[in-house]
């Protein structure tokens, strides 16, 4: 009970200080809570979409409708037009995702999944569909944090639904572009290749993503060899949260790309598993590099450590050597500051004289070994 006083005690003026110099802030610890704070037994609530939009893009190979609209009903028409259907759902509300899934024949646990929190990355195969659950990346440059957005891919019999969180942004606007262009291959394919494409977009923003992040790594170790301060100690710890929240991302996604090609499902064609491996690759590509990235820091670290250290040693080098060049003085001066009646050279002229010239040829002279040494 005491101890727990003494700590409680010693903390508030610890606490108190840091938020007085701003140290929360340099160092970025709210983003450590976010990255460490994730309790799997609790039931995340999620915020119901203020609005949902829902884009449909029905094709085949001579013809391609867009439609957009403000509600998920209009698109249950869409089941059963013979066609290649990729509906996006831009928001996520319980009602709309159970709705949709309902009429398209997808598993209570899949609704689970897809309104879920914090999800790990996965793929799972229910009731002749297959599901994939990834985040897409973004690289934001004002705070430089790697913000992610998770998406959901239910791939079925002619169709691909995807479930968006963020309605503003997303990296399938390639995609887009493709579809429209009469004689492209996704045209000429079945849905399972949309769905690769799809994965293919996600992955491959990952490289942008970590080359971002290449280049603020290469601004830091230019700054932790010029100069040594707190702040780069500071930007070293916010660089390593964000190599975190990389490869949590990536990570798994291999395992979802080798279960996908591992699969026997009649959804996925033949031709189609090389394009599968080939963003395995690519997965595979992408953690080799942000396991790169993350040796980099550590090396970072070592070296901002070493820094320290021999700025350290710099500074006691310089006092040692002050110290033993007054060493000699201290002496000669304790010598002769003694209270005796005799002492040699204390009633001479020239006594002051030769004694401060002494102590000055003695630094000199051990300057001058120190230096032949190779001391400093």
């Amino acid at each position: 009970m005491i101890r727990q006083t003494i700590n409680k005690t010693i903390a508030k003026p610890t606490r108190r200080a840091m938020r007085t110099l701003g140290l929360n802030t340099l160092f970025g610890t709210r983003r450590t809570k976010e990255l460490l704070h994730v309790n799997p037994t609790i039931i995340p609530h999620r915020e119901e979409a203020r609005e949902v939009k829902a884009y449909v893009y029905d094709y085949d190979a001579a013809s391609l409708e867009e439609h957009e609209f403000n509600e998920v009903e209009p698109c249950f028409r869409f089941r059963h037009s013979n066609r290649i259907s990729w509906i996006n759902v831009d928001g996520l509300r319980k009602t709309d995702v159970e709705t949709v899934c309902d009429n398209y024949g997808i598993h209570g646990l899949l609704v689970e999944d897809i309104l879920s929190i914090h999800q790990r990355p996965k793929m799972d195969e229910v009731e002749g569909v297959l599901f994939c659950l990834l985040n897409m990346l973004y690289f934001n440059e004002t705070n430089g944090t790697v913000e992610q957005e998770q998406i959901s891919i239910v791939l079925g019999k002619d169709f691909v639904i995807s479930f968006q969180e963020d309605a503003s942004r997303d990296v399938f606007n390639p995609l887009r572009e493709r579809l429209r262009i009469t004689s492209s291959k996704i045209r000429q394919r079945s849905a399972d290749y949309l769905c690769y494409a799809m994965l293919d977009l996600i992955v491959d923003n990952y490289f942008l993503v970590m080359e971002k992040l290449g280049e603020r790594i290469e601004e830091l170790e230019e700054q932790v060899i010029r100069n040594t301060n707190n702040r780069a100690l500071a930007r070293i710890s916010a660089l390593r949260k964000e190599l975190i929240v990389l490869k949590r991302n990536i990570a798994p996604v291999r395992d979802l790309l080798n279960g996908i090609i591992r699969s026997e499902s009649e959804l996925l064609d033949d031709r189609t598993t090389k394009y599968f491996k080939d963003v395995y690759d690519h997965v595979m590509q992408a953690f080799d590099l942000s396991e790169n990235y993350r040796d980099v820091m550590v090396n970072m670290q070592d070296l901002y450590i070493n820094n320290v250290n021999l700025r350290m040693n710099e500074v006691m080098k310089v006092m040692a050597i002050v110290t033993c060049l007054l060493a000699p003085a201290t002496v000669i001066g304790g010598i002769f500051g003694m209270n005796f009646e005799k002492i040699p050279y204390l009633h001479n002229d020239y006594g002051f004289f030769i004694a401060v010239a002494v102590m000055l040829v003695i630094p000199v002279y051990m300057l001058w070994i120190f230096r032949k040494r190779g001391w400093f």
